[in-house]
């Protein structure tokens, strides 16, 4: 077992209530809940979220909290519809407001940042997997970090983008943030966005940008795209010990 199975094992599971339900992109929402116990978080962790049908029967799935860990009382997490998905299939198209649902966790040890942990910051997220980049950036705001970080998230289109104005104000407002938009199936919008995949010569591009050589990099999407970025960084030259990833699906 690894560590996090060891960690899982020790803690509770606890009941939350879904507090808000908010659409963020036309096959992605965004679900506010309230445990009864709440437990500190660091940015990039992951919670477990269990469902038990009157049955009995039960479907576990682990999320990324999205929320900053001085939002106390609350995890935001992100729910992107999938066909074969049992847990994401309730979220969309069950839960509502008010309905009680078992987590437990968060926990991570390894895809997690703290101001303590310095900078320059390259976050590269694809789709969902933006959700611990986006707790990552909230908590670099909230603790007053000024390190310089970069966040060049991959999406389908401009409509797919999740916390789309939020990210664009932060790029605005924040000296040291950047954002930079790979958009496969659109247009970009802004003209540093790119409108391609994420690829060797656009993430030069973006180490360029940052300056100097990140002291961490988080890449979170799905398996594949995971490992394609991994992959390019550490031709352009970029200290394996330096990247941490995290993957779901296939």
């Amino acid at each position: 077992m690894t560590d996090t199975f060891l960690q899982a094992a020790q803690v509770p599971w606890c009941e939350a209530v879904i507090e808000r339900i908010e659409s963020q992109t036309p096959g992605v929402k965004s679900f506010l809940l309230r445990p009864r116990k709440w437990r500190p978080f660091r940015a990039g962790q992951h919670l477990d979220i269990r469902l038990t049908a009157p049955d009995g029967y039960q479907a576990q799935r682990s999320y990324s909290v999205a929320s900053a860990p001085e939002l106390e009382g609350l995890y935001e997490v992100l729910v992107e519809r999938l066909e074969s998905g049992e847990v994401s299939r309730f979220f969309h198209d069950v839960a509502e407001v008010g309905d009680a649902i078992e987590i437990r966790g968060p926990f991570g040890g390894h895809f997690a940042w703290g101001r303590e942990d310095g900078g320059p910051l390259l976050l590269v997220g694809g789709g969902s997997g933006v959700a611990p980049l986006l707790s990552i950036l909230r908590h670099r705001t909230a603790v007053g970090s000024e390190v310089p970080a970069i966040l060049l998230y991959a999406a389908r289109t401009w409509d797919d983008v999740i916390s789309r104005e939020e990210l664009i104000a932060r790029d605005g407002a924040e000296a040291a943030f950047t954002l930079l938009l790979s958009l496969s199936r659109d247009t970009a919008r802004r003209p540093q966005d790119a409108s391609r995949r994420v690829d060797a010569p656009l993430l030069e591009d973006t180490l360029a940008r940052l300056g100097a050589a990140p002291q961490l990099t988080f890449a979170c999407g799905s398996n594949p795209f995971v490992e394609a970025v991994t992959g390019h960084l550490l031709d352009l030259g970029l200290d394996q010990k330096t990247i941490r990833t995290e993957r779901f699906g296939g």
